[in-house]
């Protein structure tokens, strides 16, 4: 399925709010809410539309701290990646594990309270882990959420 340019429309109207109705994304599209729901419900069924998330106030929850961390793995074929990355999702402060290409072997994003937090998350978590060579952190200093691409 490509989606036209009705579906784009409606795709940046949930993205710039997930919550929002059939009714109210049709209106946001000059759509009647049995058109937007039809073509929302073919969105979802093409695996364009693939859910709605939830976005966390991390610092409400008293995580103020968030880094970024580049993990070059000490010897590949070693460790395997699947037990590698298993790991690292039983980790709670891991949010977001990403295999890459290039300097690293993964760039994760690891949430704490503070910096001593994340220093014992890193300390007794991450660097015991089997297979792990270099690490280098990145602290997030601000974060703009843009748009995307449609």
């Amino acid at each position: 399925m490509t989606p036209d340019a009705t579906d784009l429309a409606l795709l940046r109207a949930l993205s710039a709010d997930a919550e929002l109705s059939a009714g109210a994304a049709g209106r946001a599209c000059a759509l009647s809410q049995p058109a937007a729901w039809r073509r929302i419900r073919r969105l979802q069924e093409a695996g364009i539309l693939a859910g709605r998330r939830v976005d966390l106030d991390l610092d409400a929850l008293g995580f103020g701290v968030t880094v970024f961390l580049g993990v070059k793995l000490a010897a590949k074929g070693r460790v395997s990646l699947d037990d590698f990355e298993r790991v690292l999702g039983a980790i709670p402060e891991v949010q977001t594990v990403e295999h890459v290409l290039g300097v690293y072997d993964y760039r994760l994003r690891v949430v704490a309270r503070d910096l001593a937090d994340f220093e014992r998350v890193l300390r007794r978590r991450i660097l015991s882990l089997p297979g792990i060579g270099t690490v280098e952190a990145n602290v997030l200093l601000s974060e703009e959420r843009l748009p995307g691409p449609l």
